[in-house]
């Protein structure tokens, strides 16, 4: 009999109990607009990309709501942060506000399924507090989608959403709100002319282009390592070329039934050599391994981002965040 996983970010249906479980252990962080999880480092902004924060986890399924305990390891002294002793730039004078025109909103998303489109297996239902998954071969006749239309709402302490009067104070109780809102079929891919993030317009030769994708970085006394969040990544199509101040992407994904493709030519805040550096495709992400070619910090990543006055590097040789 199939069982249903309690653990943050998993929530999957399962029989196999040894079967391998991606999930959260720490709590889930809202702060000043921020959204996030304790346990791992990604902060967003919206709940939809929240929602889409890979599990930093892996362990078994359970039905309970404690999840198991991770081990704690000690830390590498070698690898300790710490803050950046350096005085901040100067600040740059705030130019004069300018008349900026609000550009059009984006035409609603289908509220039906287009019938063209292949269905996922395991596809989850797009609307939120519903939760369905989608069984391939299974018959949609009857199907009732009970959600929530409106938009999720945190302040001071209690959740809800903008569509119900209901409010709880914990994140799991949040997320076991009972929709309000009753829509005779589910919505797994809709026009499928988005990507998950509602981003995204698609291609026509039937590729979806990504505008921006999430990206982070660190560096050591040597090399800045930063990491392009994007699933999937097909690892023979992709195209990452790097240049002395530029690094230039073409990542294709194996997404069904329309691909997505993210192309960016990224400025670089430093030199490097790019004969020294190197990538590497995981799961969920792109890693880029930059070798600097003098040795210097980096405020940041790209060279048109404003420095803020702090350097994230590990290592003995250097001053960290």
């Amino acid at each position: 009999m199939a069982q249903k996983c309690v653990h943050q970010g998993c929530g999957k249906e399962y029989t196999d109990p040894d079967e391998i479980c991606r999930y959260h252990p720490g709590p889930p962080v809202f702060h000043e607009g921020q959204k996030g999880w304790k346990c791992c480092k990604p902060r967003v902004l919206t709940f939809e990309e929240f929602m889409a924060i890979e599990p930093c986890t892996e362990g078994k399924h359970s039905t309970t709501d404690l999840p198991p305990k991770i081990e704690k390891k000690e830390a590498d002294p070698a690898l300790l942060e710490t803050r950046s002793m350096a005085s901040p730039p100067p600040r740059t004078p705030i130019a004069a506000p300018q008349h900026i025109p609000t550009p059009p909103p984006p035409p609603p998303e289908s509220e039906e399924d287009d019938e063209t489109i292949e269905i996922p297996d395991g596809q989850v239902c797009r609307r939120k507090g519903c939760g369905a998954t989608y069984k391939k071969g299974s018959s949609r006749e009857g199907e009732t989608c009970v959600h929530h239309p409106g938009v999720p709402i945190f302040h001071e302490g209690s959740k809800g959403y903008s569509c119900c009067k209901r409010r709880v104070l914990e994140f799991d109780q949040f997320m076991k709100i009972e929709g309000c809102k009753t829509k005779p079929r589910h919505l797994f891919v809709g026009s499928g002319n988005k990507d998950a993030s509602g981003k995204g317009p698609a291609l026509s030769g039937g590729e979806e282009l990504l505008e921006t994708v999430r990206n982070d970085y660190y560096q050591t006394p040597t090399t800045v390592i930063a990491s392009f969040f994007l699933k999937k990544i097909d690892k023979e199509a992709a195209n990452v070329e790097f240049q002395e101040k530029q690094l230039n992407l073409n990542l294709l994904t194996t997404d069904t039934p329309i691909p997505k493709r993210y192309k960016a030519e990224v400025p670089l805040y430093g030199s490097i050599d790019p004969t020294r550096s190197t990538f590497k495709i995981l799961g969920t992400k792109l890693e880029v391994s930059l070798a600097k070619a003098d040795g210097s910090s980096w405020p940041v990543l790209r060279s048109d981002d404003r420095p803020t006055g702090e350097i994230l590097q590990v290592g003995r040789a250097g001053m960290a965040k």
